[in-house]
């Protein structure tokens, strides 16, 4: 491949991230779908940090939600920084974008065939895997594994971010098909 190949593909995959990251905020229906879904992964992952003061503080009050985040968040700050919360927040965030562009390649093929759906079904289950990696580890019980990860389990964060940063960039606005570009390279 010729250096003018890479970086017009690179140019044209920066752009496709691009508009992967701006198509849930082109209606208050794809805002709300990207908020709700990284305020849920926010704190599906912040009580997976600590799962076991996280159940004890919602089997004996399921109202102290609020306090176990808040504790928790400060206890994730305490033990990684500004780092690891950073990257535990944009996380959410991509993932929440991630989310609201699946539901909308999904609305889309819905209206083409059922074949078609289940053809998309398996990348959003991938989405999701990389988006509670770090937070897997705490709920299956491995939550002293995290402190053994180099940089307190930012390296699987980091990762998490790339691959979800990497598939944005491939999918682009979900309601354009780039399959006719694709094909002529």
């Amino acid at each position: 491949m010729t250096n003018r190949r890479i970086r017009v593909r690179t140019r044209e995959w920066l752009d496709d991230l691009g508009e992967a990251l701006s198509f849930p905020l082109t209606s208050d229906g794809r805002l709300a779908v990207a908020t709700a879904t990284t305020l849920f992964t926010y704190v599906v992952l912040v009580l997976s940090t600590f799962p076991q003061f996280s159940i004890q503080v919602l089997t004996s009050e399921p109202a102290d939600l609020f306090f176990a985040v808040a504790t928790l968040t400060q206890e994730t700050y305490a033990s990684s920084g500004w780092l690891g919360l950073g990257l535990l927040t944009l996380y959410a965030l991509l993932t929440g974008v991630a989310v609201t562009n699946g539901v909308a390649l999904v609305r889309r093929a819905r209206r083409r065939s059922a074949s078609t759906v289940v053809g998309i079904a398996p990348g959003l289950l991938a989405a999701g895997c990389a988006s509670c990696g770090a937070g897997v580890l705490g709920v299956l019980g491995f939550a002293g594994a995290m402190a053994l990860l180099p940089f307190d389990g930012n390296l699987l964060r980091l990762a998490g971010i790339s691959l979800l940063v990497f598939v944005l960039g491939r999918t682009g606005d979900p309601r354009t098909c780039s399959m006719s570009r694709l094909a002529g390279s």
